[in-house]
């Protein structure tokens, strides 16, 4: 502290010792002006509502003088109250749930739409101040429908109700692969039902339709013991055994995967006794 605010603050002190130093402090109210101390005796104080307040009890005094004895008089107490917002309008197809009881300055409104309707605006409005008066935060939000334009068209596929503009909330659609021109047919890989689960949002993403063709699963001394084919497409199921004297390294059971590869890899068999 600098040598001139000590002095300053000790002549403070000093000229406390026959004034009142400190102004009675309140949420709701505050000084009118900037009154500065020492406030000596027969000095009159008076009080105001704060910003986002509102006098509730008019017979309740709102000044006070410094007295002999450094005391104020009369005793102050609260007087101001918050101001409240207007009760905001309840949205079509929605709710609103308050955060406090009351919608008062500080209170919080928060929107949330019925199933198969999404909120366009603010989430959550503040009763805050505008100047000296109270208001919502924001425009009140609506809720509208949920609509979805056709999903994504995709390569060698095709989805049902494709002649349709628009979709409504939970209607779905389902994928199917086209003939293929050559000697392997293509296999759906992904989800075939895909929902409309919100604005133009579609769950889960959309499959591909491609070959898939995963090579022989020959097995040195086992064989297989199901899936039996000349073709292994998509998610075609081998089981495999060994041959007397060996034993299995592996899965005994493996699927053709979607980058037309064995999973889990092709077991082995192992001559001996496990």
């Amino acid at each position: 502290m600098s040598l001139y605010a000590c002095v300053l603050l000790y002549l403070i002190i000093l000229s406390c010792s026959d004034a009142c130093c400190e102004l009675p402090r309140f949420e709701s109210m505050k000084p009118k002006g900037d009154p500065t101390p020492p406030y000596n005796p027969g000095y009159q104080v008076k009080y105001e509502c704060r910003p986002g307040y509102r006098r509730r009890f008019p017979i309740l005094p709102s000044s006070a003088v410094c007295q002999p004895d450094n005391t104020w008089a009369p005793p102050l107490q609260e007087a101001c109250t918050k101001k409240s917002c207007p009760q905001p309008r309840e949205p079509l197809n929605g709710k609103i749930v308050y955060i406090s009881e009351t919608l008062e300055f500080g209170a919080e409104a928060h929107y949330a739409c019925n199933e198969g309707y999404s909120l366009v605006g603010t989430k959550i409005l503040h009763c805050e101040l505008s100047g000296n008066d109270v208001e919502w935060s924001e425009e009140t939000p609506h809720c509208e429908k949920i609509l979805c334009q056709p999903p994504q068209q995709i390569a060698n596929g095709e989805f049902t109700n494709s002649h349709k503009d628009t979709f409504e909330y939970n209607e779905a659609v389902t994928y199917s692969c086209k003939p293929s021109d050559g000697p392997d047919e293509y296999s759906l890989v992904g989800e075939s039902k895909l929902v409309c689960s919100g604005r133009n949002q579609w769950s889960p993403d959309p499959p591909e339709c491609k070959v898939v063709k995963c090579e022989y699963p020959a097995l040195e001394n086992g064989r297989m013991s199901s899936g039996f084919g000349k073709k292994f497409q998509y998610k075609s199921e081998v089981t495999f055994e060994c041959l007397d004297g060996f034993y299995l390294e592996g899965s005994s059971t493996i699927v053709c995967g979607a980058d037309s590869t064995w999973e889990p890899k092709i077991p082995k068999c192992i001559k001996g006794t496990k």
